[in-house]
């Protein structure tokens, strides 16, 4: 028989059992802080009715998405964890208490280019707070607070959350008599970082904004220096312009709330060329970068809309959310080697049969187990070298021999692998110093 050559398709991220436990580790740092801050889980399917995911859909979105055909039904990959969390709002409005605070994280899917750093099936991390009819703008400064815990339970230290409010640009387009171009100005801008300034300055004159607009937009996107001093420059421009200085408010009672959360300009910077480039987003924007790295790009983005599921029901719900690429970030990661193999460990101890007298065995192994130790037996015939090689390739730090002595005595031998301390002593007192 012809054998097939096993390969997993481009674009699809398989970990092998070490890395895996890197990646639950991650995985569960984020599940554990979202439900800290009171996010409640939520499970929504992965194929849904085309009709009904691609409300909303156009351009790049709709060109990306996986669509499956099965008998009259068209069905969708769906492809963030946005849409379906509109409609499920939509169609449960009556049963859910506002604001409602939901967690979701899951498998996506895009049809885009495989490259580096780009997959095809990747898990999102998302949080939203929606509201029925209004919600306040304080949410919007605890999304700072989260985002800070959510990378220091991970272990990562130096970042920063970069915010900014696109009421504020979009008032200072309209000021400039640019406003039906905001959007795509607002895409350029946002790419600022990728490609640098002469880019955004070519890519703006193709949109024909004129060379003394142009200056004005990058002079305004570079304001720069600690966030009061941001915010007073801002205000020293006297811009006559409604929504520009409503954006201005905002932001300035956004970074008071954030403080009061405990956030500060070590962490949290304005920036006015966060835009998230689009039209999705309405007020305050996210984005968060690692201070050393800023070459991989936003590690958390995110912000607040005006009404979320406007395709589904005619009810306003606003709500502020952000988005956590766990996929793209863990392959980020493992790439600078900043997850160290010393996080993990899959067991506490390994028990390592020197005799066939299992009853003792099982028996100790019940024992450690009803203390909450994480326990493996090594049932397999090798030689104790090999076996303590398995036990370091899982970083399990303590192997217990138990042989015919230790039957006979009613004890056990723990070896600590790193140190090589060992004792032989009655499992009632080792357990007593572990």
């Amino acid at each position: 028989m012809q054998k097939i050559n096993p390969r997993t398709l481009s674009g699809f991220m398989e970990l092998l059992p070490k890395d895996q436990l890197k990646f639950n580790y991650i995985y569960d740092a984020i599940r554990n802080t979202y439900e800290q801050f009171g996010f409640l889980p939520l499970d929504t399917p992965i194929i849904e009715a085309s009709e009904v995911l691609l409300a909303k859909a156009g351009g790049e979105t709709e060109k990306q998405v996986y669509q499956i055909k099965k008998g009259d039904n068209e069905l969708t990959l769906r492809f963030d964890l946005t849409v379906p969390l509109a409609k499920y709002v939509a169609k449960n409005y009556g049963e859910l208490s506002f604001p409602f605070r939901r967690y979701q994280i899951g498998k996506v899917y895009r049809g885009e280019r495989a490259q580096k750093g780009r997959f095809r099936e990747f898990y999102q991390c998302d949080i939203d707070i929606i509201g029925d009819g209004e919600l306040s703008i304080v949410n919007d400064a605890e999304i700072p607070n989260i985002i800070y815990n959510v990378f220091k339970n991970i272990g990562l230290s130096d970042f920063v959350i970069k915010i900014n409010n696109r009421k504020l640009l979009n008032g200072f387009f309209d000021y400039l008599n640019l406003k039906e171009k905001s959007s795509d100005i607002m895409r350029i801008i946002d790419k600022i970082e990728k490609i640098g300034t002469e880019k955004v300055i070519e890519e703006l004159k193709e949109y024909d904004v004129n060379n003394e607009n142009i200056d004005k937009i990058i002079e305004f996107i570079n304001i720069k220096g600690l966030n009061e001093n941001i915010i007073s420059d801002l205000k020293k421009l006297n811009i006559d312009n409604e929504l520009f200085n409503t954006g201005l408010e905002e932001l300035e009672k956004v970074l008071k709330y954030a403080y009061n959360f405990g956030m500060n300009n070590d962490v949290l910077e304005i920036d006015l060329r966060i835009s998230r480039g689009l039209d999705y987003y309405t007020g305050t924007v996210y984005e968060t970068f690692l201070r050393e790295h800023k070459s991989i790009g936003s590690i958390c983005s995110g912000g607040r809309y005006d009404n979320l599921a406007e395709f589904y029901t005619d009810k306003k719900l606003p709500g502020v959310g952000i988005s956590i690429g766990l996929t793209r970030l863990f392959d980020q990661l493992m790439e600078l080697n900043i997850l160290e193999d010393e996080q993990i460990k899959v067991s506490d101890m390994l028990i390592i049969p020197m005799t066939d007298n299992y009853d003792y065995i099982i028996s100790c192994y019940n024992e450690l187990v009803k203390e909450n130790k994480k326990v493996q037996i090594f049932y397999e015939k090798r030689s104790i070298k090999s076996i303590i090689n398995y036990a370091n390739n899982l970083n399990i730090p303590y192997v217990i021999f138990i042989g015919d002595d230790e039957v006979n005595t009613n004890k056990i031998t723990i070896k600590n692998i790193k140190t090589f301390e060992q004792k032989t002593d009655t499992l009632e007192n080792i357990l007593k110093e572990q």
